[in-house]
């Protein structure tokens, strides 16, 4: 039999079949994939191949065998551990949810993130969240963002999923593809996805006023068939993003306004640091490139991890 997988919680996956039937599946034995190495070998929106097995007038599955993907993303814990983890796989796209306070999302994350969409060659849309309930400042710094991000051709969307401000435009962008949605705890992803469709009711929490933190409700990647010819991948809070190893010559590349300036400059393989005639620092001393980014770039070439925090992930 073959299924899509819907929910995996460590040892276990739910598959769900053509006909609409869901089985409780589980990996026999060793399981691992060729050039990946990850804490979980098989994740939500893979293709398997899966026998039944009847233990006890109980009926589970048995994977044998995972599909071949479209894409998928990883992340690496921030954590001395420095293990990979598959969020997701065969996604169409994915939403990152942005809050510029309460919680705070800094530009290093988004990059980060965004440099891993772009290496698995995944559709990044922003998404700049509780756009109600800010004030001046912070609508400012919405306004800030929000154009420097569009500028690169990224697209964005300023919205309220408490009020519902743009969600029709989030729905029609959601239509007939699989979407992955992705932030911080407290972002408001389960809020938003209510808002798409309320009878999922999805549990949601408060922001912690002590650490401005979200509390985490998501604990497990999992997918849901929508009411308008759509599929969603609501995904664990995540409170920190290390990039996937990756050659300092290709990191570049993943930043499309570094990508579209390197073929003017003096060396095919220059890093943009400290090479003659480096047509990214020419850019960035003209205020062409947002000296945020090459910070970003920076960072990852030398293997820091994001200089606000140094905690892990939420990994359960």
């Amino acid at each position: 039999m073959t299924g899509l997988v819907y929910k995996s919680t460590g040892s276990w996956y739910t598959v769900k079949t053509p006909n609409g039937k869901s089985y409780e599946c589980r990996i026999k034995g060793k399981f691992r994939l060729k050039g990946i190495k990850s804490t979980n070998p098989i994740a939500v929106g893979d293709y398997v191949s899966f026998e039944l097995e009847t233990k006890n007038d109980e009926v589970t599955g048995v994977i044998h065998q995972i599909q071949e993907r479209q894409n998928y993303i990883v992340r690496k814990s921030v954590n001395l551990s420095k293990q990979t983890h598959i969020i997701a796989s065969n996604i169409d796209q994915v939403f990152l949810l942005i809050t510029v306070n309460n919680p705070q999302t800094f530009p290093s994350f988004i990059d980060r993130f965004l440099v891993t969409a772009e290496a698995y060659s995944i559709k990044a849309i922003l998404l700049f969240n509780k756009i109600d309930a800010y004030d001046k400042e912070a609508i400012f710094e919405v306004k800030f963002l929000k154009s420097l991000y569009e500028n690169i051709g990224y697209s964005c969307f300023e919205i309220s999923a408490k009020t519902g401000r743009d969600i029709e435009k989030v729905k029609a962008l959601m239509e007939g593809k699989v979407s992955m949605f992705a932030g911080h705890s407290g972002v408001g992803k389960s809020t938003l996805v209510n808002n798409i469709e309320p009878s999922l009711d999805l549990k949601t929490k408060e922001i912690s006023e002590q650490h401005k933190q979200g509390q985490h409700t998501t604990t497990f990647a999992e997918m849901f068939d929508l009411s308008f010819d759509a599929k969603i991948i609501d995904t664990p809070g995540i409170k920190g993003f290390g990039v996937v190893d990756m050659d300092d010559e290709e990191v570049g590349d993943y930043f499309p306004e570094f990508f579209k300036l390197k073929q003017n400059c003096k060396f095919n393989n220059c890093l943009h640091l400290k090479e003659p005639k480096c047509a990214v620092k020419e850019a960035l001393d003209k205020d062409e490139v947002a000296y945020s980014r090459y910070r970003s770039y920076i960072q990852i070439l030398e293997g820091e991890d994001e200089h606000y925090r140094t905690d892990n992930f939420d990994e359960n």
